[in-house]
């Protein structure tokens, strides 16, 4: 979602560096950690001593409140309108709640069944949120393809099985090694139904792979 559909960086920043201040946490550390992972690990994480759901509650108020700057990135109303809507979903390291508040902040089609921080048990980079996903839209790993902006989503993708594309929107090239393809952002990525429904085609241009 954040990174692929959406951008609400500004917003995630800004909230995480306020609970990391609230809490006696360098806020240039906590927001150099978090990107790609549920909320709750980093939590854990910074402050093994608090209860993590109590703080998940008041970070996610933050995050839900703080629109500004949110904006959805190139080529992704383009790419969903081509996407059958039994064909996709969102996977990812937001909860519920935040992911849904977001994507309708964004004016963004909202899955009616999508894959959230609270639905699993192991977040990225584990393969977990992606085997989910898969199995949600009925299909193995193998055949399908995971958008990602992340380290740790993309090997999360390719641990899961999938094949990665991931932008350079928010992380290094170097950073992304775990991806099978990168493009700069969703501009001209389109699918297309193969005849006889028997899958989708992905055009897309990519920079390396």
């Amino acid at each position: 979602m954040d990174g692929i559909l959406i951008s609400s960086l500004g917003s995630v920043e800004r909230s995480w560096t306020k609970w990391a201040q609230m809490r006696g946490v360098d806020p240039v550390y906590a927001c150099s950690i978090i990107h790609g992972r549920r909320a709750i690990d980093s939590i854990i994480k910074l402050r093994p001593d608090l209860d993590p759901l109590p703080e998940l509650k008041i970070l996610e108020d933050m995050e839900i409140g703080d629109n500004d700057g949110l904006s959805v990135l190139p080529g992704v109303l383009d790419l969903l309108a081509s996407l059958p809507k039994n064909r996709w979903t969102v996977v990812t390291s937001a909860t519920e709640r935040l992911a849904r508040a977001r994507l309708a902040a964004g004016g963004v089609p909202v899955p009616e069944r999508l894959i959230t921080a609270d639905q699993v048990t192991e977040g990225k980079p584990h393969p977990a949120p992606f085997l989910a996903g898969a199995a949600l839209l009925g299909f193995a790993p193998q055949e399908c393809v995971v958008f990602e902006d992340s380290a740790s989503g993309a090997e999360a993708g390719r641990a899961a099985g999938c094949t990665v594309v991931a932008t350079t929107f928010s992380h290094s090239v170097e950073a992304l090694y775990a991806a099978h393809y990168l493009v700069p952002d969703l501009t001209g990525v389109t699918a297309s139904i193969l005849p006889g429904d028997e899958g989708l085609a992905l055009n897309l241009t990519p920079l390396e792979f």
